[in-house]
C-alpha cells in the first residue's frame, strides 16, 4: 500500500465567477472556443496552485472543462457529453424528483412529474476525446501533488437508460452498461498511457438508490430489482480494471450532492456493504462519505477487503462552516477501530460543485476546508 494519498480530494471545485460567465457567453456564441479555453486554462492553474498550497497529496482540474461531473452524458444536457447516442428528452422525472433539502423536506431537481433528461436513444459512440482535452494540461500544471482523473463509473449510467426511450438501441440496460464499460475502459487505458497513475470513478447510484428505504420503495414501484442491480453493477464496475494494474484505482460512493446542499439518501453503508465491498477486487481505494449522521457509523468498514484503503469523506462540502480539526481526527481514530489506521485516508465528503453552480460556501471557505484536510492528514499520518 505504498504511496497512499492521505490528503485526498474528490473532484469538482467551485468555479470562479468569471469562468461561469465565460461559459454562459460561449454557449450563446459570444465567446470563441479559443477564448474559453484560455480562461479555463488560467482558472485550472489557479485551482492547482490552491490545492497544492493546501497540502493535498492529489489534485484535480476542478472539472472546470465540464458542465457537470457526469462528463459522458450529462443529466439534462446530452449535447455536452463526451459520448454520442444520448438525447435530451422530456421524460418521467424519476429519481430526479426524489431529492431532499438539507432539512429533509422535498427538494427535487425536477419538481414536476416530467422534465428534461439525458437518455440513451441510439448506439453509443465517441463524440470527443475528453482525455486529450483534460488530462495533459492537468499533468503539466501539477507540481508536487499527484494529478488524479475523475470519471463516472459504468453503473451510474443506469440513470440514462429507460424503457420506451432506450430500448430501440439497447433492448436491456445490461447491454447498454457493457458498452459504456468498454468505452470507460478505453478512457482508463488512454489515461494510463498518458502517465495518469490515479483514476477515480464516481458511482453515486450505490449510495443514492440503495440505502434509503423510501428511495428503494420508489425504485421498486417502477419495477426495479435493486438487489440484482447491486450485484450486476458491482461486477460491471469492477471489470473496468480487469488486468489493469500499476495505478491507483478508486471508487467514490456519493450520497447526493446538489445545489443548496440538497441530498438524496438517508441510511448507512451497512445496507450494501456485505454484497458490494467484497466484489470490488480491482479497486485499491473506496471514497466514502461520512460528513453527516445520515451516513451511519463505521461498522460497514469491516466488510472492506483487506487490500483496500478507505478515504473518509469527513469534511462536508454542503456547509461553509469549518469543522474542528480535533473532532475530525477523533473520527478518524474511531474508524480505525474497524480498519487499521494505515488503511485510512481523508478527503472532503464530495466535490464542491458537482455542476457549474454551487451556493453552499465561498471560495475562501472552500480553501479553508482543503487546508484542513492537509493539516489533519499530516497530523494523523506524519510519515505519509
Amino acid at each position: 500500500m505504498a504511496n497512499i494519498p492521505r490528503a485526498d480530494v474528490i473532484g469538482s471545485l467551485l468555479r470562479p465567477a468569471h469562468l461561469i460567465e465565460a461559459r454562459a457567453k460561449w454557449r450563446e456564441g459570444d465567446l470563441s472556443d479559443g477564448e474559453l479555453q484560455s480562461l479555463t486554462d488560467e482558472a485550472i492553474r489557479d485551482a492547482v496552485a490552491m490545492q497544492e498550497a493546501a497540502g493535498l497529496d492529489t489534485i484535480t482540474d476542478g472539472e472546470f472543462r465540464r458542465p457537470n461531473f457526469i462528463a459522458t452524458m450529462g443529466v439534462r444536457d446530452a449535447e455536452y457529453g463526451s459520448v454520442s447516442g444520448f438525447e435530451t428528452v422530456e421524460a418521467d422525472a424519476n429519481w430526479l424528483r426524489l431529492w431532499k433539502k438539507p432539512d429533509g423536506s422535498p427538494g427535487g431537481l425536477i419538481t414536476e412529474d416530467t422534465g428534461p433528461r439525458s437518455l440513451v436513444t441510439g448506439k453509443i459512440g465517441v463524440r470527443r476525446d475528453i482525455v486529450a482535452e483534460e488530462f495533459p494540461f492537468l499533468s503539466k500544471a501539477a507540481g508536487k501533488a499527484r494529478p488524479k482523473y475523475t470519471f463516472p463509473a459504468p453503473s451510474w449510467h443506469r440513470a440514462g437508460w429507460e424503457v420506451g426511450h432506450s430500448t430501440g438501441a439497447y433492448p436491456n440496460c445490461r447491454d447498454f452498461l457493457l458498452d459504456i464499460r468498454d468505452y470507460i475502459r478505453g478512457v482508463v487505458e488512454q489515461l494510463a498511457g498518458e502517465g495518469c497513475d490515479y483514476i477515480h470513478l464516481d458511482a453515486p447510484n450505490y449510495a443514492q438508490w440503495h440505502l434509503d428505504e423510501g428511495i428503494r420503495a420508489q425504485f421498486e414501484s417502477w419495477g426495479r430489482d435493486l438487489d440484482a442491480e447491486l450485484i450486476e453493477d458491482a461486477e460491471i464496475d469492477n471489470s473496468v480494471f480487469d488486468g489493469i494494474t500499476g495505478i491507483t484505482r478508486a471508487l467514490h460512493l456519493c450520497r447526493g450532492n446538489a445545489p443548496d446542499g440538497r441530498f438524496l439518501a438517508d441510511g448507512g453503508y451497512g445496507r450494501i456493504a456485505g454484497e458490494l465491498f467484497p466484489r470490488l477486487t480491482n479497486f485499491d481505494c473506496l471514497l466514502l462519505e461520512y460528513d453527516t449522521a445520515r451516513a451511519g457509523d463505521f461498522t460497514p468498514l469491516a466488510s472492506v477487503r483487506e487490500d483496500t484503503v478507505v478515504v473518509l469523506g469527513l469534511i462536508t462540502t454542503k456547509d461553509g462552516r469549518l469543522e474542528d480539526a480535533g473532532l475530525i481526527e477523533a473520527r478518524i481514530r474511531e474508524a480505525a477501530e474497524f480498519l487499521p489506521l494505515e488503511r485510512l485516508a481523508l478527503s472532503p465528503q464530495c466535490g464542491f460543485a458537482s455542476g457549474e453552480y454551487a451556493t453552499t460556501m465561498t471560495h475562501a471557505e472552500q480553501e479553508a476546508k482543503l487546508r484542513l484536510v492537509g493539516e489533519v492528514a499530516r497530523q494523523v499520518w506524519p510519515n505519509g
